[in-house]
């Protein structure tokens, strides 16, 4: 049980630690952008939530990778969509609760499977990628390429290190229960976000 106690620690930091490893500057070399990819899935929270989740969803149905593959391939067009101008409404917003429902979801013991939920993923994944893409305004094309090479392999590598995991404590007794608080945690840090961006929004 001690393994999963990391993640309620990380609800005890500031909900609001930035998503830029490089203090908001734009990556101006391809080891910047390598860097700065590997380390935005990890500093956000939020989006660490939802690739934990991923993760679980794939233990769950026998570490099969369709959903959380469409989810991380939804993620690079998210961010060319924020590099090409488009401007997606509530993203922030939209990406807490996709962290909320995944959570629920797992939590309640539903199979997150077929069309639906892999529609749901590309859709989620487009607006984590959204907000990815601001890391990289006014970098030039090769420290994007190595931005979302390195996003890319990160989500990747948290998702099967995960699924491996989980599925061999799924195989234990017991193990349904830590799975399912492992999902309970990553729904408490997307209900922090989303008050935090509520918030926000009224404030001003």
């Amino acid at each position: 049980m001690t393994r999963f106690l990391i993640l309620p620690a990380l609800l005890l930091a500031n909900p609001a630690l930035a998503h830029h490893p490089l203090g908001g500057e734009a990556p101006q070399t391809l080891f910047h952008g390598l860097i700065s990819g590997l380390a935005h899935p990890i500093i956000g929270l939020d989006h660490l939530a939802f690739v934990v989740l991923a993760g679980l969803v794939a233990a769950f149905a026998g570490r099969a990778f369709a959903a959380p593959l469409a989810f991380i391939g939804a993620t690079l067009l998210g961010t060319a969509l924020h590099l090409a101008g488009l401007v997606l409404p509530l993203a922030e917003l939209a990406i807490a609760a996709s962290v909320i429902v995944l959570g629920a979801l797992l939590v309640v013991g539903r199979q997150v499977v077929g069309p639906v939920a892999l529609a749901g993923f590309v859709l989620a994944g487009v607006f984590h990628g959204w907000a990815y893409g601001e890391a990289v305004i006014g970098a030039t094309p090769m420290p994007i390429f190595a931005y979302l090479l390195g996003f890319g392999l990160i989500q990747f590598a948290i998702v099967a290190v995960v699924a491996l995991a989980m599925g061999k404590v799924l195989q234990e007794h017991e193990g349904q229960m830590q799975a399912r608080l492992a999902a309970a945690v990553c729904l408490g840090v997307g209900l922090v976000f989303a008050f935090e961006t509520l918030e926000h929004m009224v404030i001003g």
